[in-house]
């Protein structure tokens, strides 16, 4: 080989090394930063390929995706000074790599960083909550709170905190028994308060019904006792009617009512003188109606009959004869 072609190899290589350090190649999970002599150049983001100067500039890859850091299960104390085992992670990625380089220098120095804040954040935030609030009615704010928190402290160091999370927040074994009780006591108490709202719109109602009742049923007697009233005034004036047509026979119809009312039961005993006047008719059994009244005297005959004294005949307008019941038309009547 001659002298020529070991230079023209040599001045190949040389270039072919030149190239290979001059250039570098960016994937699109990466981002880079460009150093010279430790001092930081420029920093390439977007995926490509990319020069430098070799030999002088060097360049330090990081992770474009977002990394994921989970944090052992620790000791909190909560509202009320309720102690709590709380196991949380959180995802970060880096947003400045210039920054990320200047402050935090490696990830592993960084992540010792975010594990601290994460817990000093936690047990601000937690401190002001109750394990109630923890666990279940507010949980999502709290979070939210502390990945702010956090996420402030880490923008210092060019790292945005994407999420954070409590995966599990548990009493110690010795509490939890007590806490328990404790939140069974509140849930009764809130039972009882509901059954006591309950049990008193019940009696609002059943007082406003009770009520009502007495307005509907005081109504209702009244419109009774107004009808009875009218129906005795009508009775009245029939029987009024009927008394001046024939007062023998009115006589007579009145001591058969007597009779059924009293002997109506079967069982009903009397104790009369035979020849008293409510055994008339017994006694006579043969005679008629009108033979067996009592005979009225001339002026009476002449006279208008005058109808039973009754309070609701002279509050009612007499009724006219035409109305009385038919039976009081003819006063012969039977007797067997």
């Amino acid at each position: 080989m001659s002298v020529k072609s070991v230079f023209a190899l040599v001045i190949a290589a040389v270039i072919a090394v030149l190239l290979y350090g001059s250039v570098f190649l960016i994937y699109p999970h990466e981002q880079a930063v460009v150093t010279q002599f430790g001092r930081i150049e420029r920093a390439v983001r977007e995926p490509g390929l990319y020069f430098k100067t070799p030999f002088i500039q060097s360049v330090e890859y990081l992770d474009k995706r977002a990394r994921y850091l989970e944090q052992s299960e620790r000791e909190v104390i909560a509202s009320g000074k309720k102690r709590l085992l709380v196991d949380s992670f959180a995802r970060y990625e880096i947003s400045d790599p210039i920054v990320f380089k200047r402050q935090a220098k490696f990830l592993s120095n960084f992540e010792s960083q975010l594990n601290g804040f994460m817990e000093a954040s936690l047990r601000d935030v937690v401190a002001e909550y109750t394990f109630k609030d923890i666990v279940r009615d507010k949980r999502d704010e709290l979070v939210e709170l502390i990945r702010k928190s956090v996420d402030e402290k880490t923008q210092r160091l060019g790292v945005s905190l994407v999420d954070y999370r409590i995966r599990r927040a548990d009493l110690p074994q010795e509490n939890s028994e007590a806490v328990y009780r404790q939140m069974q006591t509140e849930r009764q108490q809130e039972a009882n308060g509901i059954r006591a709202d309950g049990e008193k719109l019940s009696q609002q109602i059943r007082s406003v019904a009770d009520r009502n009742a007495t307005v509907i049923i005081a109504n209702a007697k009244r419109d009774a006792e107004i009808q009875r009233g009218v129906g005795d005034a009508l009775r009245n004036n029939i029987f009024a009617a009927a008394y001046g047509k024939n007062a023998d026979f009115f006589e007579f119809y009145r001591t058969m009512k007597a009779y059924e009312n009293s002997l109506s039961n079967g069982d009903t005993r009397l104790v009369l003188s035979p020849d008293g006047e409510f055994f008339s008719y017994f006694n006579n059994a043969g005679d008629s109606p009108a033979a067996i009244a009592p005979a009225a005297d001339a002026s009476s005959d002449a006279a208008e009959p005058v109808a039973p004294a009754s309070n609701d005949v002279a509050a009612t307008p007499a009724v006219s004869p035409s109305v009385a019941p038919d039976v009081v038309e003819d006063p012969a009547v039977s007797t067997n």
